[in-house]
C-alpha cells in the first residue's frame, strides 16, 4: 500500500490535509545505513490505525 491510497481510503484525510502535503509529512530517513520509520507528526492529528497503515506501508515499500 502506498501513502496516496492510504490518504485515498481515509474519509477524513482529504478535508483536513492536501494530498502533496500529506505525503511530505513522511520523508525517508536514514541514519547508519538504515532506514529510519516514520514519526508521528505534531502538527496533524493522525488516527492511529492511519499511522499504522503508514508504518506497515513504509515497511513493504523497503523491506
Amino acid at each position: 500500500m502506498r501513502l496516496e491510497e492510504i490518504y485515498h481510503r481515509d474519509p477524513v484525510l482529504k478535508y483536513q490535509i492536501g494530498l502533496r502535503d500529506f505525503i511530505a509529512l513522511f520523508p525517508v530517513k536514514i541514519k547508519n545505513d538504515k532506514l529510519l520509520k516514520p514519526e508521528p507528526p505534531a502538527t496533524l492529528a493522525l488516527d492511529r490505525d492511519v499511522f499504522l497503515q503508514i508504518l506497515v506501508a513504509f515497511n513493504q515499500s523497503f523491506a
